[in-house]
């Protein structure tokens, strides 16, 4: 699939704020026509109305967990645009802190928000993406999904299950014309993370930080079939190879990369408080 997405029909979740909101902003640069999902009705009419002027946008306020509610938006979107030819699985949750810290009740929405539902919606939309003549899946993943980060085990396990479930999709998908692909990033300076900054583990600050338009474009360079796994920043995903491919190695530096971290983040929470 080329860059140009115009009269394509995108399906972002988790669109209203951070990297939904800024891959709905990239999609809109090419002309795609817009399915904004996500749960806060407000913030999606405040960026519909940001995105209106450039393209044609359609609002869906729903939990993703919700899948007879997916279901109807997919059927609504079709009905309004005529088709629909790419899918972001972008929305997450994230309960941050060790697993014996955690309401166990957090466990299973995590699991919910950032698995189940992606591989709900994949299969949910596979008819729509035939019945265009092909088109993408694109699954945000983490760094986390790659080597896995103490204080987020649930969180990275999601994300590990999200890059096995991409990687065999695509397998079976070969013969389609439908393409899955994962953009997978490290630190974002988004709320997600600054938002929650002390409850966020040192380690997580002692790689570079990507902005949200950076990943919003990854998602628009993963979409037109540019890469199986976008891994960001690149330096980040090599350590996070190396990390699961020598877990003795990872524990090592395990050390000096929370101290790099802690410096770091008492830089960005000064920032944040000045």
């Amino acid at each position: 699939m080329a860059r140009n997405f115009r009269d394509k029909t995108v399906v972002v979740t988790g669109a209203s704020l951070g990297v939904g909101a800024a891959a709905a902003r990239e999609f809109a640069k090419t002309g795609a026509n817009l399915v904004l999902v996500a749960r806060g009705v407000e913030a999606l009419e405040k960026i519909a109305q940001e995105l209106s002027a450039q393209t044609e946008v359609m609002i869906s306020a729903l939990d993703v967990t919700d899948y007879v509610a997916c279901q109807r938006m997919l059927d609504s979107a079709h009905d309004r645009f005529g088709r629909i030819d790419v899918l972001v699985n972008n929305a997450g949750y994230h309960k941050r802190g060790p697993i014996e810290s955690l309401d166990p009740e957090e466990i299973p929405r995590m699991v919910e928000v950032n698995l189940s539902a992606p591989l709900f919606l994949a299969r949910l939309i596979l008819p729509y993406l035939e019945r265009a003549g092909g088109g993408a899946i694109v699954n945000v993943a983490s760094l986390a999904g790659m080597a896995p980060v103490p204080g987020a085990a649930t969180y990275s396990a999601t994300k590990f299950g999200l890059r096995a479930f991409s990687f065999a999709l695509a397998e079976e998908l070969a013969d389609k014309n439908i393409t899955v692909s994962l953009v997978s990033p490290g630190p974002i300076d988004t709320g997600f993370i600054m938002d929650n900054i002390d409850e966020v583990t040192d380690i997580t600050f002692s790689q570079p930080m990507s902005t949200a338009q950076q990943v919003g474009a990854a998602i628009v360079a993963a979409a037109a079939n540019e890469s199986t796994e976008i891994a960001m920043p690149k330096s980040s995903g090599i350590l996070a190879t190396i990390a699961y491919l020598s877990p003795s190695l990872a524990r090592r530096l395990r050390p000096k990369l929370q101290a790099k971290g802690a410096r770091i983040k008492a830089q960005y929470r000064s920032r944040n408080r000045s």
